[in-house]
């Protein structure tokens, strides 16, 4: 039975329940960390609101059932999304929508074994983990393989099915991936899109966006541009994003591994006598401008990632 009604608060202040919770500081530390995604900051809030809404009902003896959360972003790499994840984990586990508040991020081949009677217990095994927190599956798409018929993965998609239906009050499960490959996996798995609540869309940065991306990642171990050095990185930017494989804020972060690894090649062989900090932790254009990006107008990697 529940409380008497006498029992029950008659009224409840929701904007006290928002700085009491601690959401606010997740979604201000959101701000901070991430560039852009203004949609999706707003729909994070938007989400958020709900929560505290239907928390607020349930206090209040209302009639209630614990909403649906489950959750699809699609975007392409680089924009992102776990780090939205990690957030959304911490959010609802403030909100008291999940125990632990811990995310558990995996691909395919953490759920999908590779010969009969191998699928179920590593797909259990993950799920056991996840409990209590959010289950992140990137690239979800990849969990079906109508082309095999030997493929083990629509297993692996029953089980998730299930206890997403099931474990809804200890579970939510995000699935994520390009948007045109996400389209094509709810037509072939509409038990899917009918437990997905929310679809999130991650956009591209900006050249604007991915500059102050790479200058708050350079400070995050301080370091910093120097004036040339940023009107440099102005262009590779310009210039990256057109080639193949692009991956938004994971090649910025590539790139500046490169240049760190230049600038500390550039001072190891030129020192004379003592380093100043100021060297230490000054990216210059040498550091940039000798990217195959500029030489030869191609990705300024190995693997043609970055």
């Amino acid at each position: 039975m529940g409380e008497p009604a006498e029992s029950l608060p008659q009224t409840i202040d929701l904007a006290e329940e928002y700085r009491t919770s601690g959401v606010d500081e997740v979604l201000e530390e959101l701000d901070r960390e991430l560039v852009g995604l203004k949609p999706v900051k707003q729909r994070i809030r938007e989400i958020a609101a709900l929560l505290i809404v239907e928390r607020a009902r349930k206090a209040m003896g209302l009639s209630h059932e614990t909403p649906t959360l489950h959750m699809n972003f699609t975007g392409n790499p680089g924009t992102g999304k776990t780090t939205v994840a990690l957030r959304m984990a911490n959010i609802l586990h403030r909100l008291g929508y999940v125990r632990k508040g811990h995310l558990v991020s995996v691909t395919r081949d953490d759920l999908v074994g590779q010969y009969i009677g191998h699928t179920a217990p590593k797909t259990k095994e993950v799920l056991k983990r996840a409990m209590g927190g959010v289950l992140f599956i990137d690239e979800a798409y990849y969990l079906y393989r109508p082309d095999n018929e030997r493929d083990y993965g629509q297993e692996a998609i029953e089980i998730l099915l299930q206890v997403m239906e099931n474990n809804r009050e200890d579970l939510v499960v995000i699935l994520a991936g390009y948007s045109d490959r996400m389209d094509r996996f709810f037509e072939s798995n509409p038990g899917f899109r009918s437990r997905i609540a929310h679809h999130l869309d991650f956009p591209d940065y900006d050249d604007d966006e991915l500059l102050a991306i790479s200058e708050g990642m350079l400070a995050g171990q301080n370091y910093h541009f120097d004036d040339e050095a940023k009107v440099l990185m102005a262009r590779y930017i310009e210039l990256r994003r057109s080639q193949p494989h692009f991956a938004n804020a994971r090649s910025i972060r590539n790139a500046l591994d490169r240049a760190r690894l230049r600038q500390a090649n550039r001072l190891f062989s030129s020192a004379t006598g003592p380093v100043t900090a100021e060297e230490l932790s000054t990216i210059d254009a040498d550091d940039i401008k000798v990217s195959r990006v500029f030489t030869m107008g191609m990705p300024d990697s190995s693997e043609g990632q970055s």
